[in-house]
């Protein structure tokens, strides 16, 4: 070790989503971080946060410490001492907040809240990553936009719906029926940041208080505004009680140097050579057996479905009567008008991008530009999620269950 390098100390937070990185001196103060999403590259992000640590501070060494979810196999390789995040995150709020009394974390894929009144009572989400940053991401999409976008739609709602954020599934079965009814983007996205606010507070404090000073923490909860002041709301906190740091996203990070190790010192760029190398992550992946197992098997598969192909007809030279369906559905909108025979003049499919209305319009438009003078549409009927919006929109005949329509259709 070089007797004139500095010497810091590092703190690497692998989380699900991204990777956060902290350097620290004796007196705990921050004297690098960054974050940074991964998307599953971890080896080469965290190499790339250190280079630019090195550029910035020059040389140095470190006492390194990993945490996260997804840090410690990377430890293990890298040979560097590992803590578990809640202990990095309760040392870091003893430090820089430690008038807390509860500490409420969110991340890409979990959720935690810490009570620090009568003794420390740290609780944390299971398996299931509802109610955390991946899932306002995966509900930002269905408005197609993403987690800050959904963030400026939220400081303009009027209204709150009841919305479920135990999963992604049961949140988008309520989402997308209010889409299909016409809510707007601005209530959608505060009901979205509510539903997070009920399912970390019901799911994890379980009817425990909730009480005094509460720092927000986590990269969610640092970059999205309106959903801490939908925590702040719901708890009925005022601003004295209210705990916001400017680096609460890198808490487990800062945290994690702070429980640095004094047997453990190495030149930084030594961790960088490594990351810049190969490391063999060895993880057992159980695989299902393939569809098909060989071409013969996906041609023979092809020609046997192809048979109950949709007889199709050439709308330009039609004559007589049309049926016109749409089916308004989660995330497309498909549409099809149907001779008196059964055969498929037109179809369209297209992704409804939150707008399942605009895009029916866009599409019954291109039937009638392309409706010959003696072909006429007779009946209308919808169905699908927007059956209803869609019926009344456009004054249809008929609105139907979607099943029902998959039978006749069969």
């Amino acid at each position: 070790m070089n007797s004139i390098s500095k010497t810091y100390r590092l703190g690497i937070d692998i989380g699900s989503t991204t990777v956060k990185i902290a350097v620290i001196d004796e007196a705990n103060n921050i004297m690098f971080s960054d974050y940074e999403r991964h998307f599953a590259n971890i080896q080469e992000t965290l190499q790339g946060l250190l280079t630019k640590a090195v550029s910035e501070l020059g040389e140095f060494d470190v006492y390194p410490v990993i945490t996260g979810s997804g840090g410690l196999t990377l430890a293990k390789h890298l040979e560097v001492p590992f803590t578990q995040e809640v202990v990095a995150v309760s040392t870091a709020l003893q430090d820089y907040a430690p008038q807390t009394d509860v500490a409420i974390e969110l991340g890409g894929e979990d959720a935690k809240i810490i009570y620090f009144t009568n003794g420390i009572d740290q609780r944390m989400n299971g398996i299931c990553a509802g109610g955390t940053g991946s899932f306002i991401d995966q509900m930002a999409s269905l408005l197609q936009t993403d987690a800050s976008g959904l963030n400026e739609y939220a400081k303009n709602y009027k209204s709150i719906y009841p919305i479920a954020a135990r999963c992604g599934v049961f949140a988008k079965s309520d989402i997308q029926p209010l889409i299909n009814d016409g809510a707007t983007k601005e209530d959608l996205a505060a009901s979205i940041f509510q539903a997070v606010v009920n399912q970390t507070i019901s799911g994890l404090a379980c009817g425990k208080p909730i009480r005094g000073n509460v720092a927000f923490l986590g990269g969610p909860l640092h970059f999205l505004s309106e959903l801490k002041a939908a925590f702040v709301r719901t708890l009925s906190l005022t601003p004295e009680q209210t705990i916001a740091p400017d680096h609460s996203h890198l808490f487990a990070a800062v945290g994690s140097a702070m429980n640095y190790k004094e047997d453990v010192c190495v030149p930084v760029e030594s961790i960088i050579k490594k990351l810049a190398g190969k490391i063999k992550m060895d993880f057992e992946v159980a695989r299902m057996e393939p569809l098909f197992e060989n071409e013969i098997d996906y041609a023979d598969f092809t020609a046997r479905h192809n048979v109950h192909k949709v007889k199709t007809g050439d709308l330009a030279a039609y004559e007589g009567n049309c049926y016109l369906g749409i089916d308004a559905g989660s995330t497309t909108t498909k549409v099809a008008l149907v001779a008196e025979n059964g055969d498929l003049l037109y179809s369209f499919y297209s992704s409804n991008n939150g707008n399942p209305l605009a895009t029916t319009i866009k599409a019954i438009k291109d039937i009638y530009s392309k409706l010959p003078p003696r072909a006429k549409i007779v009946q209308s009927c919808s169905t699908g999620y927007g059956e209803a919006l869609i019926k009344a929109a456009l004054l249809l005949d008929e609105g139907e269950v979607e099943t029902v329509s998959h039978y006749y259709a069969a």
